[in-house]
């Protein structure tokens, strides 16, 4: 309960001094509630909803002025304020596809009314089911070689037979909403890493086998065969002036980039944390002519496959700002501290961890005096000029131990992204390119021991093996591109490439991932999702496997999305 405590007390005071802005709605052009109209409390939709893709598409044809690509994601009260803006706009009902795409909103979403506060309502959000047939050795470590499958939500996979069976729903009543996701999953047995190479990387990330046998970042063999039941995301939530109050497992993805998020993605399994988000585009006055409206989002909780130290928690803050409709930036940080041994959970180690900015000598990292791991971020979108409803231009950016990415950007690692929301005689096409670059300078990025790691927090940015940020890794670079015709805003043919290459300097000989990727996704009667998805992978990692070795991943997937209810 201190630590709950603690992680309250900034976003608390926040809300305090915003509460007189708060209340009201947000851009007084825009985001504005009509008088008297009722605010109901409203779900998260998980990340990998149709939704994303929609809406980040007409954003980049130039609509959607009022939408956060850099905080996701997005409630339901969020996306019909979103829709009614855009419907607002000039030239939407003369752009066909963007009109399309409001239309299957509105369909999904309705529109914000003068809904009675006091409504129960209740729906099964989903069935679903997904069978993966992995042929060939694939990799399960992105901490260390490498991640066949990435931005899965840490669920397990290995060659041969996965399935998974799902089920999500939700219940709302006046400002009180509950939203739960849970899976079977099933993963079959596999021989996992060898005892020499066990050692061999344990040695790289400086952690003592003999104190240490089982980690949860290295997949040593054999691996027994998986068959649990996890909640994908269970979060009660309180809606009070415009923000989101809540705890359980939430997704996030705080950044404008889609094939990674370095500071938090849905690479690894959700943690259980608190939360106050600010689900709406705040304007103050004054304040706001120089920046524009901002969201902020706040969430702390404790990581599980940490064993050295033993369960440490994590704090995230963002907030992301919008000067113009055309231009978006975010700054953002992140500290892991604590753990069993080292340093308590309490109100002072908190705050602690929260204003520390400065370096500290490895004795005070070693003493209860220790901080954390420390890590900031910064991003950016914009809708280039005389081409904003052609070209989006964005980027996410990390660093360690120096106060944001701008102040050093030697030291930085990035994630620069170009998107083409449409071609000339081909409207229904877009193609999106990303690169990545995790090992900056050579001085700061050497055995693998900078970006996503520390030598307190051995485990590093983790959270039960997976990387909570970008599966591309610690002293990585990359690239990918995706071609993508939209046969509906919830219909696509996608065709992509990746490819991540990890540096010698940190794994002996390095590793090289390339990937060619086939998606469809098809509705039938509106309700029924199919999902077919087809990877070829081919990849180097010689202290691993000898040669070039090759997999397979076929994916087939059925979803249901029920009608939502309301009782009488």
């Amino acid at each position: 309960m201190a630590a709950v405590a603690a992680a309250a007390l900034w976003p608390v005071l926040m809300l305090a001094f915003l509460a007189p802005y708060a209340a009201g709605a947000e851009d007084a052009a825009k985001c504005k509630t009509e008088p008297g109209a009722a605010v109901p409390a409203d779900v998260y939709i998980p990340l990998d909803s149709w939704v994303y893709q929609a809406i980040d598409r007409l954003h980049g044809l130039g609509y959607a002025e009022t939408a956060f690509l850099g905080l996701r994601p997005w409630t339901r009260r969020s996306i019909q304020r979103m829709i009614d803006v855009a419907s607002r706009e000039e030239g939407t009902q003369a752009n066909p596809q963007a009109f399309e795409i409001l239309t299957v909103l509105r369909s999904e979403f309705g529109s914000e009314g003068d809904d009675d506060r006091d409504d129960f309502s209740y729906g099964c959000e989903s069935l679903y089911t997904r069978l993966q047939g992995i042929s060939g050795l694939s990799l399960r470590d992105s901490f260390h070689l490498g991640q066949t499958i990435a931005n899965d939500y840490g669920r397990p996979y290995q060659p041969g037979s996965n399935t998974v069976d799902g089920a999500s729903g939700s219940v709302e009543y006046g400002r009180f909403s509950l939203y739960a996701r849970g899976e079977y999953q099933h993963a079959p047995s596999a021989a996992g890493y060898s005892p020499s190479l066990v050692a061999t990387l344990s040695n790289i990330d400086g952690v003592s086998l003999a104190s240490n046998p089982v980690q949860a970042t290295i997949p040593a063999g054999p691996i027994g065969s998986t068959n649990v039941f996890r909640v994908v995301e269970a979060n009660l939530s309180y809606r009070i002036l415009n923000h989101e109050v809540s705890f359980g497992k939430s997704d996030h993805w705080f950044a404008p980039t889609v094939g990674g998020a370095f500071m938090y993605s849905n690479n690894a399994e959700n943690i259980y944390a608190f939360q106050i988000d600010r689900t709406e585009p705040l304007y103050i006055p004054v304040l706001s002519r120089l920046t524009g409206s901002f969201r902020y989002d706040f969430f702390v909780g404790s990581l599980k496959g940490h064993s050295d130290p033993n369960d440490p928690w994590m704090h995230v803050e963002k907030i992301n700002f919008k000067p113009t409709p055309n231009v978006e930036f975010g700054f953002e940080r992140s500290v892991i501290w604590g753990g069993e041994g080292h340093v308590p959970i309490t109100i002072g180690t908190f705050l602690r961890s929260f204003f520390s900015t400065a370096g500290v000598s490895p004795a005070v990292k070693e003493s209860r005096g220790d901080p954390g791991a420390r890590f900031s971020s910064f991003d950016f979108s914009w809708r280039l000029p005389w081409l904003n409803h052609w070209v989006t231009l964005y980027t996410d950016s990390m660093i360690h131990d120096d106060v944001n990415p701008i102040d050093a950007p030697r030291h930085a690692g990035v994630r620069p992204g170009l998107y083409l929301s449409r071609f000339p005689g081909a409207p229904r096409l877009d193609m999106r390119f990303e690169g990545v670059n995790t090992d900056p300078e050579t001085s700061r990025s050497a055995g693998g021991n900078y970006l996503y790691t520390e030598f307190i927090q051995v485990q590093g940015y983790t959270n039960k093996g997976y990387i909570m940020g970008d599966a591309i890794g610690r002293e990585g670079q990359g690239g990918q591109v995706w071609l993508t015709y939209h046969l509906s805003p919830r219909e696509m043919v996608q065709a992509s490439f990746r490819h991540n290459k990890v540096a010698d300097d940190f794994i002996p000989s390095g590793t090289t991932q390339n990937s060619f990727d086939i998606h469809v996704v098809k509705r039938i009667r509106g309700d029924v999702e199919l999902s077919a998805e087809v990877q070829h992978e081919w990849w180097k990692a010689p202290i691993y496997e000898p040669g070039e070795q090759t997999d397979t991943v076929a994916t087939f997937q059925v979803a249901l999305y029920p009608e939502r209810k309301t009782a009488p």
